[in-house]
C-alpha cells in the first residue's frame, strides 16, 4: 500500500509490518490496540487541502489518500464504495442561537446522525467492509449495542457480503430492525455489551471471520478518523477562505465516550494534519461519560492509564461499558491534548436532547446527545472562554432510540375533535 506503513502498539511502542499483526499487539493481549502507521510524505506528494477541497465527492471517500486502503486505487472499487457507502460529509451547523443561550459565540454540531444508517459508526464499518474486500474476508462480525452493528449489517449489505452481529438482548428494538432489515444474521447475547464483545471475538477465532470489533480492529479508528478532516475542512469553508491552502482546527471538541473508540479516532485525524501540516493546532478534546458509565473519566481523574471496570448503567445505551475497550487512547486523548473529562447525569443528557432539537433543529439519541450535557456542564464550570471556536459531536440520530427521545420530550396531548378542545388545549 503507497501510505501504510504498519502498525505501532499505543502501548508498548512495538512496530510491526501491515501484514505482521492482524488486530492487537501480541504483547498485551486483546487490550493491546495498536495505530495504523500512515507514511506522511507520500500523502504530501499525493494531496494537498487545495486538492481535497476541489474534490465532488462529498463523502469519507474524498479523503482517500489519507487512509491505508489499496483498494482505493482501483476505480471500480471505489465506484462502487462510493456509490453504495455514502458515508460521511456531515452537516456542521453553525450553532447561533444555542451558542448564544450558553454565552458562547463560535458554536457548531457536526450531525452524524445524517450518516446511511444514522450513526458515527458508519465511517468505522465503511472502511472496515473496504479493508475485508482487500483481504478477502467472506464473513464479518461485530459486537454492538445497535450502532455499529447497523453500520456493518448497511456496509455489508451494500456489498454483497455476509454479517454476523452479537448484540445484548437489551438493545433498542429500532437498533435491532435495522440489523435484521438489512440481512445480517444478528444473535442476541443474554448478557451485557463487554459479554457480546468477549463472545465475538471467541467465534471470529473458532470460524476465521474479520472481526470489526471496536477498539480491537485497527481499521476502525481510519474510519472514524475522518470526522476530523470533515471538521478541519468544514471550518476553513465556513471562513470564506479560498483558495483553501490550509484547514481550520477548532479549539475544543466535545465527544460523548463509551469503549473509547470514537475520541481516539477523533484524535488520530487531527494528528494526521497536524503532521501533515495542514492544520496549525490541536484542538483541546472534551471527553464527556455518563455517571452510570464512566470508566475512562475515572482513570482521566486519577491521574492513571489504568481502566477499572464499572458496571454501566445509562439511559445512554451506545456509551454503556463495564469496561472499555480502547480505554487508555481514550484517556492520552483528553490529556495530551490539555482537555478535560466530564461526567453528566441521564437527566442532563435528556435534556441536551431538548436542547439540540430546539436550539438547532438535530436529533439525537441519548448518546449522541451526552456530548452537548457535557458543554452545557462545561460552561456552567467556566470551563470555557466564550470566544473559543467549540464543536460538538452528535453521533446517532434520535430515532434509534424513540423510547428515550418521549422521555425527553413529553406526551402528546390528546384533545376531542371540536375547537373548544383545541382552545382549552392551547391555553
Amino acid at each position: 500500500m503507497a501510505n501504510f506503513l504498519g502498525y505501532k502498539c499505543s502501548l508498548c511502542g512495538a512496530d510491526y509490518a501491515p501484514d505482521q499483526i492482524q488486530y492487537v499487539c501480541p504483547h498485551h493481549g486483546d487490550m493491546g490496540n495498536v495505530d495504523v502507521a500512515l507514511d506522511y510524505a507520500a500523502i504530501k506528494k499525493a494531496a494537498s487541502p487545495e486538492s481535497i477541497s476541489s474534490s465532488r465527492d462529498n463523502s469519507i471517500w474524498r479523503y482517500a489518500p489519507l487512509l491505508p486502503l489499496d483498494l482505493l486505487l482501483d476505480l471500480r472499487v471505489l465506484k462502487e464504495l462510493g456509490d453504495l457507502m455514502r458515508v460521511g460529509w456531515t452537516p456542521l451547523y453553525h450553532a447561533d442561537r444555542l451558542a448564544s443561550s450558553l454565552g458562547l459565540k463560535n458554536l457548531f454540531v457536526k450531525d452524524d446522525g445524517r450518516n446511511p444508517t444514522a450513526s458515527f459508526k458508519d465511517r468505522a464499518s465503511a472502511i472496515v467492509v473496504a479493508r475485508s474486500k482487500e483481504i478477502n474476508a467472506p464473513v464479518i462480525a461485530a459486537a454492538s449495542t445497535g450502532n455499529a452493528g447497523a453500520a456493518l449489517a448497511g456496509m455489508a449489505a451494500a456489498t454483497g457480503m455476509k454479517a454476523i452481529i452479537f448484540a445484548p438482548k437489551t438493545a433498542p428494538q429500532a437498533k435491532v430492525a435495522q440489523l435484521l432489515m438489512f440481512g445480517a444474521k444478528v444473535l442476541l447475547v443474554n448478557g451485557n455489551y463487554d459479554q457480546a464483545f468477549d463472545l465475538t471475538l471467541q467465534a471470529s477465532r473458532e470460524f476465521g471471520w474479520y472481526c470489526r470489533n471496536t477498539g480491537y480492529n485497527p481499521f476502525t479508528v481510519e474510519g472514524k478518523k475522518t470526522a476530523a478532516y470533515e471538521i478541519c475542512e468544514q471550518l476553513a469553508i465556513s471562513n470564506l477562505q479560498s483558495p483553501i491552502s490550509k484547514w481550520h482546527a477548532p479549539d475544543r471538541v466535545f465527544v460523548s465516550v463509551g469503549d473509547g473508540n470514537i475520541i481516539s479516532g477523533i484524535w488520530k485525524g487531527f494528528k494526521d494534519l497536524l503532521a501533515l501540516g495542514w492544520i496549525d493546532k490541536m484542538p483541546k478534546l472534551m471527553g464527556v461519560q455518563s455517571e452510570g458509565s464512566a470508566a475512562c473519566a475515572n482513570a482521566w481523574k486519577a491521574n492513571t492509564e489504568t481502566i477499572t471496570p464499572v458496571v454501566a448503567n445509562t439511559i445512554a445505551d451506545s456509551i454503556s461499558v463495564d469496561l472499555p475497550r480502547d480505554g487508555v487512547r481514550a484517556v492520552r486523548a483528553v490529556r495530551e491534548t490539555n482537555g478535560a473529562y466530564v461526567v453528566v447525569s441521564d437527566d442532563e443528557i435528556l435534556a441536551a436532547m431538548r436542547d439540540l432539537a430546539r436550539g438547532v433543529a438535530v436529533f439525537a439519541e441519548p448518546a449522541g446527545a451526552t456530548a452537548h450535557a457535557g458543554l452545557t456542564k462545561a460552561v456552567k464550570e467556566k470551563m470555557i472562554d466564550e470566544n473559543e471556536t467549540v464543536v460538538v459531536m452528535n453521533t446517532g440520530n434520535g430515532l434509534k432510540d424513540v423510547k428515550s427521545a418521549m422521555q425527553a420530550a413529553g406526551e402528546a396531548v390528546v384533545i376531542e375533535p371540536d375547537l373548544q378542545a383545541v382552545k382549552r388545549a392551547l391555553s
